[in-house]
C-alpha cells in the first residue's frame, strides 16, 4: 500500500510536468518534423501512438521462482523493447499510424503488443530478455546498458518467424553495408513450417510461422549501433550528428540516459532531448480471450519528458528500420551526406566492404530444435546450452 500511494504520487506530479516552451524552433520525432506553434496536437497525437514500455509488477515469476517485478532494474529493457516496438509498428502498420483511446485498432497492432507482455511465452517479454540476458553475462534482476539489450533482442528475433526481422547490432563503431545485404537478402522459402497451425495454444516465439510471408528478395532490418561519444560525458562534437539522425526517416530513436536510468529518446528541440520514461510501476496486463489487449496503459499520454543533450551519458545505441532495400540505400546515402561528410570526429562509421581483419561474416539462423524458443530458454541450463550454438553460428 506503501509503494501503491507512492506511485499514485508519482502520477500526480507528473500532469505538472513542464509544457513545451513556445517557440519556432521545430520538434523532430523519429523521422518527422512539427511546429509547435501550428500543429502542437498532432505532435503530441504523434508521441503518444508510440508503444510506451514501463515497470510491470504482480507478473509471474521469472524462470519460475524469480522476481515478479523488474522494477528498479529493467528500465534498459523496457527502452530496448520500445524502439523493437516501433520497428514492429512501421513494419505492419506504417509510421503514419496513430494511436487513439477506444478506438478499435487492426489486429496486426493488439498482435504486435502481444509479443511484449509479460508472460514467459511471449517472445520479447521482460522474461524472455532477462532470461536470454544470462548468457551476455547479466544476472536476472542486473541492470542492462545498451548494447547488451541489443544483442538479446537480436538473438530472440530469431525465433520471431512472424515479424520475420533481420536484426544487425554493429561492431567497433562500423557499419558493414555489405554484411548488412548479405543478411537481409534472402531467397523465397516454402513451406519449412507447415505444421505450426496444428498446436493453437504454442507460444508467440514459434506461433504463426507461415505468417512470415515469403522474402521477396529483403528481409525487413533492424539496425543497431552502440556507440560511446566520449568518456564521462558527450563530446560535444557530435551533438550535430546525433540530433542529426532523429531527422531521418528510418529513425527508431536512441537507448541511453544517465548511469543507471535508462530513457529511450525519441526526438529533439533545439538541444534538449525528447524521451518516454520507463520509470513508472504499473500493473501486469494480460490479453483478454479474444486475443486484445487493454492498451491504455501503453501509451504515454502526457507532456513527454525532456533533458539537455549535454547531461545525456555517452553510452548510447541508435536505431534504425529499413522496411525495403531502397530505405536502407536511402539511410546510407543520408549518413555519407549528413553525418560523415559533415564531421572530422565520425560518431561511426560506415563501410562497403566487410573488413578483412575481421572474423567472416555469417548470418545468423535459428537453431535446429525441435521445440519453441519459449521452451528452450524456460531454464538457465538449456539457456547455456542455446547460447552455446549461437557461440558457433557467430563465429
Amino acid at each position: 500500500s506503501v509503494l501503491s500511494r507512492y506511485e499514485n504520487q508519482i502520477t500526480i506530479l507528473s500532469d505538472y510536468l513542464e509544457e513545451f516552451p513556445e517557440t519556432d524552433e521545430p520538434v523532430w520525432i523519429l523521422g518527422r518534423q512539427h511546429h509547435l506553434n501550428t500543429d502542437k496536437s498532432k505532435l503530441l497525437l504523434d508521441i503518444s501512438a508510440r508503444l510506451w514500455f514501463t515497470y510491470r509488477r504482480k507478473f509471474s515469476p521469472i524462470g519460475g521462482t524469480g522476481p515478479s517485478s523488474d522494477a528498479g532494474w529493467g528500465c534498459m529493457l523496457r527502452c530496448g523493447q520500445m524502439m523493437l516496438a516501433q520497428a514492429l509498428i512501421c513494419r505492419h502498420l506504417g509510421r503514419d499510424w496513430q494511436w487513439e483511446k477506444h478506438k478499435k485498432q487492426p489486429e496486426e497492432y493488439h498482435r504486435i503488443l502481444r509479443c511484449f507482455l509479460d508472460r514467459k511465452d511471449c517472445c520479447y517479454s521482460i522474461h524472455q530478455m532477462a532470461q536470454m540476458g544470462v548468457g551476455e553475462g547479466k544476472s536476472i534482476g542486473e541492470w542492462f546498458g545498451p548494447n547488451t539489450v541489443a544483442q538479446v533482442l537480436k538473438k530472440l528475433a530469431l525465433f520471431d518467424e512472424w515479424n520475420s526481422l533481420a536484426v544487425y547490432v554493429s561492431m567497433d563503431n562500423t557499419v558493414v553495408i555489405e554484411d548488412i545485404k548479405k543478411m537481409c537478402r534472402c531467397p523465397p522459402q516454402g513451406g519449412s513450417a507447415a505444421h505450426s497451425s496444428a498446436h493453437p495454444h504454442r507460444s508467440a516465439l514459434g506461433r504463426h510461422r507461415n505468417a512470415a510471408a515469403l522474402c521477396a528478395g529483403w528481409k525487413p532490418l533492424l539496425l543497431v549501433i552502440p556507440l560511446r561519444l566520449g568518456i564521462n560525458h558527450i563530446n560535444p562534437v557530435y551533438i550535430d550528428a546525433f540530433k542529426e539522425c532523429f531527422k531521418m526517416p528510418q529513425s527508431l530513436g536512441a537507448l541511453g540516459g544517465k548511469p543507471n536510468n535508462a530513457y529511450y529518446f525519441i526526438g529533439f528541440l533545439g538541444n534538449e532531448l525528447i524521451y518516454l520514461d520507463p520509470h513508472t510501476t504499473q500493473s501486469f496486463v494480460d490479453s483478454e480471450e479474444n486475443g486484445t489487449v487493454d492498451d491504455e496503459s501503453f501509451h504515454c499520454q502526457q507532456a513527454p519528458h525532456r533533458m539537455k543533450i549535454m547531461n545525456l551519458d555517452p553510452s548510447v545505441a541508435l536505431g534504425f528500420f529499413c522496411k525495403e532495400e531502397c530505405d536502407f540505400d536511402n539511410w546510407c546515402s543520408l549518413v555519407q551526406k549528413e553525418i560523415l561528410k559533415q564531421q572530422s570526429l565520425r560518431m561511426f562509421e560506415l563501410v562497403q566492404k566487410h573488413p578483412p581483419h575481421w572474423p567472416p561474416f555469417i548470418p545468423p539462423t535459428k537453431p535446429e530444435v525441435s521445440t519453441t524458443g519459449a521452451e528452450l530458454i524456460e531454464s538457465t541450463d538449456k539457456l547455456f546450452e542455446l547460447e552455446e550454438e549461437f557461440e558457433i553460428l557467430s563465429v
